[in-house]
């Protein structure tokens, strides 16, 4: 298995491994001084994910500097370009992606995620002959990739698609009645997305197999995107109360509103969120009503040993309320794509196709052990496995994590999977 540990040489504190310089395979010296590689970035500098997007450029400015202090990719310095996609969509992410190459010669586009695109960036990347890796965390990723694997050789996903919440959260619901650490008052789940193609695809790989494990689906609710008026949806759903409320929608100043406004008239239910609650505007916003509140990700900045460093240097060099759990997705995407760039002999150029081609044969072998877990793409899809919901090998997929606020004033806990557990479930304050 090849891991950033058995690549690297030396002996550093760089980076979040702590572990060696990468000075390159040919045994290049450690401070980078050759031509630089641009390093492009399509990210959401504006518009309502801005807080995400900046924190998304934190993760590949750390990488960028920790791997030229380490040598660069075989010498050569990387170099990062922004380029804004304001409110996303498939056009401004689309001009966004082709200025980069236009302007810059990127050879490599590391975004994080861009919202109602249609998945359009995987044809700039495949037309261009540049390596796109994402954090869309998108089914419509890995069916792209399906119709035409040749055309789309360089897209890769550096996480699981969002498909796998939905039997991922049903299986911990079940866990956590059969270890007897809740007992539902009923088999009644309700599904709150908005109209986004991630929270509908989320909700929808609930509600198609919650019979199977034996829930019923009591509400289906879309709301509008974004969306911070919940009064109409509470209603409703305490005129049935559920045993769980599960909203999809993942703003997370939306979802602090949510639990400001269920707090006044809370019903006997689990809450479980998407995404949004990783971040520090849900507690700025939500205050002591978000205690309690479960959450997962299929990708974010694990709280163990090997990422001790890289969260540390992250709060330090961008302030306490800095979300790492965000940064360290581009942060290791990007140290994968340097690793495997070394490995192919060089990061190629727009239109290089035959050395475009080595570099992403390089990412498809090579199974990278970063902060967020590991990052082994499945070829069916070029997206990262998913633990256990996808693969039972937690050595082998990226873990599905399940995360709850127990203490408004510290970071939410990691209460599943049992491997990467840090703290067993806690009622939530208004069921007990």
């Amino acid at each position: 298995m090849l891991t950033r540990r058995s690549l690297l040489r030396g002996s550093a504190a760089a980076g979040a491994a702590g572990t060696a310089l990468l000075a390159g395979l040919n045994g290049a010296r450690a401070q980078a001084e050759g031509d630089p590689i641009p390093v492009g970035a399509a990210l959401p500098m504006s518009g309502i994910a801005a807080a995400d997007g900046i924190e998304f450029q934190n993760g590949l400015t750390m990488a960028v500097d920790e791997i030229n202090a380490a040598g660069g990719v075989l010498g050569r310095p990387l170099e990062l370009h922004v380029e804004d996609t304001a409110d996303m969509g498939a056009d401004l992410v689309s001009q966004a992606m082709q200025r980069l190459i236009d302007r810059y010669e990127a050879p490599v586009i590391i975004n994080g995620y861009n919202s109602g695109t249609n998945m359009v960036e995987m044809d700039v990347a495949a037309d261009n002959d540049v390596i796109f890796c994402h954090y869309n965390t998108m089914i419509s990723h890995n069916n792209k990739f399906k119709e035409d694997p040749e055309r789309y050789y360089g897209c890769f996903q550096g996480d699981p698609p969002e498909y796998y919440y939905g039997p991922g959260l049903l299986t911990y619901l079940n866990t956590l009645i059969e270890s007897g650490q809740w007992t539902p008052p009923n088999r009644k789940l309700a599904l709150i997305p908005s109209a986004n193609e991630y929270s509908i695809v989320i909700a929808n790989a609930v509600r198609d197999q919650a019979a199977e494990y034996g829930w019923e689906i009591s509400l289906y609710e879309t709301v509008q995107f974004p969306n911070n008026q919940w009064g109409p949806t509470l209603a409703k759903l305490r005129q049935d109360p559920p045993a769980v409320i599960a909203v999809t929608h993942f703003l997370p100043q939306d979802l602090a509103q949510f639990m400001v406004q269920f707090a006044p008239q809370p019903m006997n239910s689990l809450i479980y969120m998407q995404y949004g609650p990783s971040l520090p505007a849900f507690k700025e916003i939500g205050g002591d009503a978000v205690k309690g509140v479960l959450y997962s990700t299929v990708v974010g900045c694990l709280p163990d040993e090997f990422s001790e460093a890289f969260r540390s240097s992250y709060r330090e060099r961008f302030g306490e309320n800095s979300s790492y759990l965000t940064g360290s997705q581009t942060y290791d995407g990007l140290w994968k794509w340097a690793l495997a760039a070394a490995i192919a002999g060089g990061p190629g150029a727009p239109f290089d196709r035959e050395q475009a081609m080595k570099v992403a044969a390089s990412m498809n072998r090579l199974i990278y052990r970063g902060v967020n877990g590991i990052c082994r793409f499945d070829p069916e899809g070029q997206s990262a496995f998913c633990y256990p919901t996808q693969i039972a090998d937690a050595s082998l997929g990226m873990p599905h994590q399940f995360l709850q606020h127990q203490d408004v004033a510290a970071d939410p806990v990691m209460v599943a999977p049992g491997s990467y557990a840090k703290a067993p479930f806690m009622m939530p304050p208004w069921m007990s």
